[in-house]
């Protein structure tokens, strides 16, 4: 009964009094669920079109914000080399990384997928695997590995709301994330591209034999993919720096994944805010009872719950198979 008492009682009394400290604690949550959510929703759109989890979304990710550091500061790729009057404006750096991620979506089609139509999903999931190790090796050729900063104007500064203090950081990083959810739900519900994307996840084969263009459509998918590595990277990158480490949230994403489903684009964004805020409540409340570090850990341990007794996630789609 005291241990008991001491493992609950005592951090809900603390959360009692000090109410304050507790919402900080879940809007630190809520900004790193949204690091996660942003992550996690290139992995469901590659999914929805393929039925394979994409190993690389993290390493993309990493190329895209490599890729903006360099156009904005003017980096001679290889060289390594910084000439200032070769760096462009943000929002130019911006458009010029979504034309080489969408560049890349088609060396991948070309190079990786095309090859591999109607394979096993479990070679398409190796090969994704590969993707990511040449990804960064090429990243790091092309752009060095010191960790670079990366400011894109988004303001970082702290404003208090009721005694809460909010980052403005937070506020925008939470807004790109709504506003993509939105975009991407309407996209794969009500436009044709969404509903072929669908068609070619259950059978490539059969997408094939309806008329539906599979290589169009992974292009079309994987450069959607690139652009939401590229938010998930600024965001990651302004927050972080830019550094290699930045491919390693994939890990993280996964727990995401099996709590919201891998194919629900909203499941992504639920699953990531129950992660980002559940580890951070534990690390503050519970850390101290285990010597801390429950931070590394607890969105596996609740990704193994899920799959225990929920495995196709909140917003997943049971399947059914019959024999």
């Amino acid at each position: 009964m005291e241990i008991i008492q001491f493992v609950l009682i005592g951090p809900i009394m603390e959360i009692i009094d000090f109410p304050i400290f507790f919402a900080e604690v879940v809007i630190g949550g809520f900004m790193t669920g949204v690091m996660y959510s942003l992550v996690a929703l290139g992995f469901v759109l590659i999914f929805k079109a393929s039925g394979v989890f994409n190993f690389a979304q993290g390493v993309l990710a990493l190329f895209a914000a490599l890729t903006l550091v360099g156009l904005m500061t003017g980096t001679i790729p290889v060289t390594h080399a910084q000439v200032p009057l070769l760096a462009l404006p943000v929002w130019i750096a911006i458009i010029g990384t979504i034309a080489v991620m969408v560049g890349l979506a088609y060396l991948i089609e070309f190079v990786v997928l095309r090859p591999l139509v109607n394979q096993d999903p479990i070679i398409m999931f190796m090969s994704t695997i590969g993707l990511a190790f040449v990804l960064e090796g090429v990243g790091d050729i092309i752009w060095g590995s010191e960790v670079k900063a990366l400011d894109v104007g988004i303001p970082s500064g702290m404003f208090e709301w009721q005694g809460i203090q909010f980052q403005e950081f937070e506020i925008v990083a939470a807004g790109i994330a709504a506003l993509l959810v939105a975009v991407l739900a309407l996209f794969f519900q009500y436009t044709r591209v969404g509903r072929a994307l669908r068609a070619v996840a259950d059978d490539h084969q059969a997408a094939l034999s309806v008329g539906i263009p599979l290589k169009t459509i992974w292009v079309i998918v994987w450069s959607v993919a690139g652009i939401v590595a590229l938010v998930a990277g600024v965001m990651w990158g302004s927050k972080s720096g830019v550094q290699f480490s930045l491919s390693l949230i994939a890990l993280k994403a996964l727990p995401v994944l099996i709590l919201g489903g891998f194919t629900s684009v909203p499941g992504a964004i639920v699953g990531g805010l129950i992660i980002g805020i559940g580890e951070k409540v534990a690390e503050v409340y519970w850390g101290p009872l285990v010597n801390g570090a429950i931070e590394n850990w607890f969105a596996y341990i609740v990704a193994l719950i899920f799959l225990l007794f929920r495995p196709q996630g909140l917003f997943g789609e049971k399947i059914i198979e019959r024999v």
